[in-house]
């Protein structure tokens, strides 16, 4: 089962993207803040899948620390970074520190929530499939002796 993490400040989001997600099947965990989000990415017995996070919550780089701290303990993390004040700098910045996604909360006429699910869809579908060709490579070199 897909693991994922929200991580955002305001409750009223975090609330509606858990409660969406998990009607969808995946297994939620929450954080408030970027400190316990750090905590639990920290503290996690097992990586997660899948991580979205807020882009501004105790500061303008506080999804940043996030995306860094998700995809420094597991490479394979996909982020998915959230906003309320999208602008195309944090977006190029984000991306190139390895997030899979960054998406505006404010969208007028979009349901972010199932924009939100669908990019969850693709990131999962993404994570599968670098996992999977990492195992039929170390499978490979098994079998040749590498």
């Amino acid at each position: 089962m897909c693991r994922i993490l929200i991580v955002d400040d305001e409750v009223e989001v975090r609330e509606a993207v858990q409660r969406r997600l998990e009607r969808e099947g995946y297994k939620v965990a929450v954080a408030p803040s970027e400190g316990e989000g750090i905590q639990r990415l920290n503290d996690a017995e097992k990586a997660f899948d899948i991580v979205i996070t807020d882009m501004s919550m105790e500061d303008q780089e506080s999804g940043i620390r996030i995306l860094e701290g998700a995809v420094g303990r597991d490479v394979f993390t996909e982020v998915i970074v959230l906003t309320a004040y999208g602008n195309v700098a944090n977006a190029v910045e984000c991306m190139k520190r390895g997030a899979f996604d960054y998406v505006e909360k404010n969208m007028p006429g979009v349901d972010v929530y199932e924009l939100l699910c669908l990019k969850v869809q693709q990131a999962v579908e993404r994570r599968r499939s670098a996992v999977d060709t990492v195992r039929r490579l170390e499978a490979f070199t098994k079998t040749r002796g590498v």
